[in-house]
């Protein structure tokens, strides 16, 4: 029986692909704390696939990602934990229907294997572990309009914010304030809007399988309306992609999180909708504290109102 709150998930690619033990089945037990036949039995009918089989498949996925980025074969090979270069070629060609120094470019051909249970590398810090097939899960137009009503949303209340004198836009209004303990303190105008116009870029860089991102630099309502516009532009793609490939139950495996944790896609967008719109309605809270004008309707947070001004029908 799972102990509630367990990410089995997780606790299954820990043990068959961390550390350096290599390919040998009792490492890999090793590493779960279990004999090597309870845990080959386990892996094996939880993923579809030999604990083994898993590591070799993803290490040479890993190596065809470096390789496609400008990696050396020399270095790929012994990362996959092979001991030549000659026997990694053979196991790459085997997989990949070509020589490592032959791999097509990642815009020509993706760097994934054939998987029983979806799981694939994706990035240095994340793993990606596809559903598997189409999911019916009803999203649609109400997911496009809540993600669109919030990118448009955060936009305005940026707007508005540059407005404000630099006191104004930094001054403490709810000490001691957070809105998630792990996000730190949020008790100015400056923290709820610098969450809004960045907290998004981390997500997708686990779903893109890119590197962790930058969230330092200035933080003026103008320099953050900018950030937000190239964010927004990404999020709403992101989504539209989901959508179309119905991949809401598609998952990421993201180890920046320390412990590792995974995330559905379908997770990680109503994550983001809910606090990005406690956030818009702090923000909304602070505006008027510091004597903004809310009246113009484009600062109107109703999305039925929002809804009817972006289709061009009545209001």
């Amino acid at each position: 029986m799972n102990e509630p709150g367990r990410d089995r998930i997780r606790e299954l690619l820990d043990a068959v692909l961390a550390g350096d033990g290599g390919d040998r089945l009792q490492d890999l037990a090793a590493t779960a704390y279990a004999s090597p036949f309870h845990f080959s039995r386990q892996v094996s009918r939880a993923a579809g696939e030999p604990p083994v089989a898993m590591r070799r498949r993803v290490m040479l996925e890993r190596a065809a990602w470096r390789i496609q980025r400008g990696g050396s074969v020399t270095d790929a090979a012994f990362e996959a934990g092979y001991d030549s270069v000659d026997g990694f070629s053979r196991a790459f060609s085997r997989g990949f229907g070509c020589a490592p120094s032959a791999m097509p470019a990642r815009g020509e051909r993706g760097h994934w294997l054939p998987a029983p249970n979806g799981i694939h590398f994706h990035s240095p810090t994340v793993l990606y572990v596809d559903a598997g097939g189409v999911h019916e899960q009803p999203a649609g137009e109400v997911v496009a309009l809540m993600v669109r009503h919030d990118l448009d949303d955060t936009d305005a209340l940026l707007g508005a914010a540059g407005s404000l004198s630099e006191e104004e836009y930094r001054r403490e209004r709810m000490p001691g304030h957070q809105v998630l303990t792990w996000s730190g303190a949020e008790t100015s105008l400056a923290h709820v809007l610098r969450h809004l116009a960045l907290d998004k870029l981390p997500w997708l860089a686990s779903i893109e399988g890119a590197d962790e991102p930058d969230l330092g630099g200035p933080d003026d309502a103008t320099t953050l309306r900018a950030r937000h516009a190239d964010i927004a532009a990404r999020w709403l793609a992101m989504t539209r992609d989901v959508e179309r490939r119905s991949a809401w139950n598609d998952r990421v495996i993201d180890a920046i999180c320390d412990p590792p944790e995974s995330f559905l896609l379908s997770q990680i967008v109503a994550h983001a909708l809910t606090f990005a719109a406690h956030r818009r309605q702090l923000a909304r809270w602070m505006l008027q504290q510091a004597g903004a004008d809310l009246t113009d309707p484009v600062l109107d947070p109703d999305p039925i109102n929002w809804h009817r001004r972006a289709g061009g029908g009545p209001t």
